[in-house]
């Protein structure tokens, strides 16, 4: 079982950054893929950015060019570099993991952190 914790939202202005981490705990050693999401009040849920335990990274079309996930293995830990947010960033961000265990394969979540960025 893996156990997901976000951190680093807040509240920013347009055109700031922000730094989101996620924590991972429990057997990560099986995890796949990490991947941060994002729901925005009203919207479906959407793929921000993806690392895989190769280190390979992909990126929504909306955030390209602006986001950036990276990993610390050591520490379990992955991270989303935010940069010239906009108020379409706003949203709720999730963080999920995808591990390999013996009966198959398992998505794991964490609670969220809100990301509200200010006109």
């Amino acid at each position: 079982q893996v156990q997901l914790v976000e951190s680093g939202g807040g509240l920013v202005q347009a055109g700031g950054s922000l730094r989101l981490s996620c924590a991972a705990s429990g057997s990560t050693s099986r995890i796949i893929t990490m991947t941060w999401y994002r729901q925005a009040p009203g919207e479906q849920r959407e793929l921000v950015a993806i690392i895989t335990n190769r280190g390979r990274t992909d990126y929504g079309d909306s955030v390209k060019g602006r986001f950036t996930i990276s990993r610390d293995n050591a520490k379990n830990t992955i991270f989303l570099q935010m940069n010239s947010l906009n108020a379409e960033d706003t949203a709720v961000y999730y963080c999920s993991a995808r591990v390999d265990h013996e009966v198959g394969f398992a998505d794991y979540w964490g609670q969220g952190t809100q990301v509200t960025v200010s006109s």
